[in-house]
Formats: structure tokens, sequence, C-alpha cells
């Protein structure tokens, strides 16, 4: 096996995936985060990650961090939209068919000759009315993308964190004083 991985030069994906997916993965376990929410975050990156609109996700996933703050954990999000990556412009199609199905709308062809209009600019409308229907149909389905995702990755990350955590987190507990308690103390002194 070693010997076809380095014949067919496999062996830089191996190293490429190590760097870009396990080593980050096993750090964010071993950092100690409450299994819910790194759950709720995986989720949440791959239900923005497979928005049918390439680049998009990215945004949604910086714009879901900057919202939610602390009850995500930011690294998790990034990294679960990462990994979906290849997979969302698979479900595009998905997502495309299962909008037409709802607004009972033609289905837009997926043929060399729709590509062929779509790339000399006589398809503006059809490609218009199938980018809604791809959006509408995620629209529909990422909740419960969302909800089935979160309900499998709670066990998941429990078992995880019990494996590379010597103890798993309880619930936070703010000993420390917040900065909005210190702005208030200082300014009523």
């Amino acid at each position: 096996m070693g010997d076809l991985v380095r014949r067919f030069g496999l062996q830089g994906i191996g190293n490429w995936l190590n760097k870009k997916v396990v080593d980050p993965f096993v750090e964010i376990l071993s950092r100690g985060a409450e299994p819910k929410q790194l759950a709720l975050s995986a989720a949440l990156g791959i239900t923005l990650g497979v928005f049918p609109i390439v680049g998009v996700p990215f945004f949604f996933c910086v714009l879901a961090i900057a919202m939610l703050g602390n009850s995500i954990n930011a690294p998790t999000v990034m990294l679960a939209n990462f990994i979906i990556t290849p997979i969302e412009l698979s479900l595009v199609i998905v997502f495309l068919r299962f909008g037409e199905f709802l607004t009972g709308g033609a289905h837009f062809p997926l043929t060399s000759d729709a590509l062929r209009k779509v790339l000399t600019g006589k398809a503006s409308m059809e490609i218009f009315l199938s980018i809604v229907h791809a959006l509408l149909g995620w629209l529909v389905m990422s909740p419960f993308i969302l909800g089935i995702l979160y309900i499998i990755f709670v066990p998941c990350y429990t078992i995880l964190l019990r494996k590379f955590n010597s103890t798993v987190s309880s619930p936070k507990r703010d000993d420390a004083t917040s900065y909005v308690e210190v702005m208030f103390k200082e300014r009523d002194a």
C-alpha cells in the first residue's frame, strides 16, 4: 500500500490532509470546550458551508461568528466550512431540484446545450430562476440540516472530548470579573 501511495504521488495528499484538517481538529479537541458548543459550531459551519453560491459560505461563517460570539467555537465553524466545501458544489443540484419541487417550477436543464446558452448569455432569466430555486431549497432545508447534524454531533463530540481530554469541561463558570462589570465599577467609583 505504501508503495502504491508513493508511486501515484498520493503521499502529499495525506500530508496535506493531516496538516489542514486532522491537526486543527485535534487542537480544537485538546483545548477543551463544551460538546454542545462544538456540535453547534460544526453543524453551523456545515450548514452555512453548503450554501449554493460558491464563495458566500465563508462570509456567512464570519458573520455568524461575529453575531454569536462566544456561544460558538470559531475555529470549529471555519474548519467545518473548509471540510464541506468540496461537497458544496454537488449539493447545488439537490437544492436546485428541491427548490423547483417547492415552487412547481420547470426543471433547469443540466445539459451541454444549456451550458452553451449560459456561456453565450442567452439564458439569463433561466439562470436567475435556477439560483432562486437553489436558494429556496437551501433555505427550507437548512434548519433540518442544522438540527440533524447537531443531534448527531453532540454524542460524537462528547466521546471525542473524553478521549482527547482527561475531563469533559463543565458549564462555563465566569469566576473572573467581566469587562462590562469592570467598566461599571470604574464608572461608579
